[in-house]
């Protein structure tokens, strides 16, 4: 069970793929318009109802642009989710009834666990972000970064309960629903930390390693790849490729924002300031180029694309971070909202990156000479490959297999 963008869909058809080679019946519970992501997978679909896109181009998701980043961001998307919630209840009721295992993504983690609960069936949560408190890093949704040590961890617990109460009005209904005794907001999280409750990250311990101030139960398997059949770039893509040297891809994901004309136009002169041939992705912004040295394009599997370009420049979602990861290419991460500035500053880090470019803070001159930092400096492609195949090798979905046996012979939620 997820709900949120593509990026928060995606990982989840890769890991339900292998559990379902592995014997299983998977059943993959978000949003409709991610149907097309499964096609092929062996893993089912049921709908939730809401659209995310177009909740986005809202004119309330549209107010989210003129929110600063950090906090006051993410209490109004706080907000927001609070008013949506309650219009998923009913289908993650519905498809929990069908279910013996429920894997909860963090979006659907509070509900879900309490689906879990009132239907007495074991659940496993299976994130895409290091959400729990640590002293080591301060909240990825805040921008990553460090505060120090306990400031990190009580901004932390601050998070978690913010998301707690994203689902403070949804959450006592259905308790009650389902012969539950009433329970305040944040003890059901409370709980959950005393039971150990397991939790799986699908991201790289070469990435991000485990906190050492973890609780038990809190683990880090490696990375779950979106289920691609046969990845095939279309024809208009592979011949652009082979008509010059390797060119730079540059998308946004399923980020939107205000004047997509105006940040084209910087983009494709970025590029060309630098010399590079660039695949400018329309992605949920509706992202635009023009001329022989560019090419636009729609939905293509990162797992082909990205092996074949100079860098890849990219919001920096945990999803597509990782795909250039996997592909041993250098980045210039975008970052545009909640955990983009973590995985930007691991990208850095991780000498992979020269540096990252805010979108607020995005000229043609600061992005032309990013790129030709990363392009043309080899350090950053000899970091990126060496990282990208130790990545390859790591099996994140063997982990969740073995947490699924041991939920057969343990007591439920």
């Amino acid at each position: 069970m997820t709900a949120g963008s593509r990026g928060d869909a995606a990982p989840y058809t890769g890991l339900g793929h292998r559990l379902a080679l592995a014997g299983h019946e998977v059943t993959l519970v978000t949003h409709g318009r991610f149907e097309p992501l499964v096609a092929g997978s062996g893993v089912r679909f049921h709908a939730l109802p809401v659209d995310p896109r177009a909740e986005l181009e809202s004119p309330r998701g549209q107010g989210l642009h003129r929110s600063a980043g950090g906090a006051g961001k993410l209490l109004r998307v706080v907000d927001l989710a609070r008013r949506l919630v309650g219009e998923l209840t009913e289908d993650l009721l519905g498809a929990a009834r069908r279910s013996d295992v429920l894997l909860l993504s963090a979006s659907l983690a509070p509900l879900g666990h309490t689906i879990a609960e009132g239907l007495r069936l074991p659940s496993l949560g299976v994130y895409l972000q290091p959400l729990a408190a640590t002293r080591e890093f301060a909240p990825p949704v805040l921008g990553g970064g460090t505060w120090g040590g306990p400031v990190n961890r009580l901004a932390g617990q601050g998070v978690s309960l913010a998301v707690e109460h994203v689902f403070a009005g949804a959450v006592p209904a259905v308790r009650e629903r389902l012969g539950l005794p009433r329970q305040r907001t944040g003890a059901a999280r409370r709980a959950r930390e005393r039971r150990d409750w397991p939790v799986l990250h699908g991201f790289s311990p070469l990435v991000v390693p485990r906190p050492g101030d973890w609780r038990a139960g809190l683990e880090v398997g490696g990375y779950w790849w979106p289920y691609d059949a046969e990845p095939e770039l279309p024809q208009a893509v592979r011949e652009f490729l082979d008509a010059g040297p390797p060119p730079v891809f540059v998308g946004l994901g399923s980020a939107t924002v205000l004047d997509a004309g105006r940040l084209s136009a910087q983009v494709v002169a970025a590029l060309r300031r630098a010399g590079l041939r660039g695949v400018i992705q329309r992605g949920w912004g509706g992202l635009t180029a023009e001329g022989d040295d560019m090419l636009g394009i729609g939905e293509v599997p990162h797992s082909a694309l990205f092996p074949r370009m100079a860098a890849v420049v990219h919001h920096a979602g945990a999803g597509t971070t990782a795909a250039g990861l996997r592909a041993g290419v250098p980045a210039v991460p975008v970052p545009v909202q909640f955990d983009a500035g973590f995985w930007s500053a691991r990208l850095v880090a991780l000498g992979v990156a020269p540096a990252a470019v805010p979108l607020r803070r995005l000229t043609m001159d600061t992005l032309a000479s990013a790129l030709v930092r990363a392009t043309r400096d080899t350090a950053y492609r000899d970091h990126a490959q060496s990282l990208g195949a130790r990545v390859r090798t790591e099996d994140g979905t063997a982990p969740v297999l073995a947490a699924l046996e041991r939920l057969n012979r343990v007591s439920p939620w």
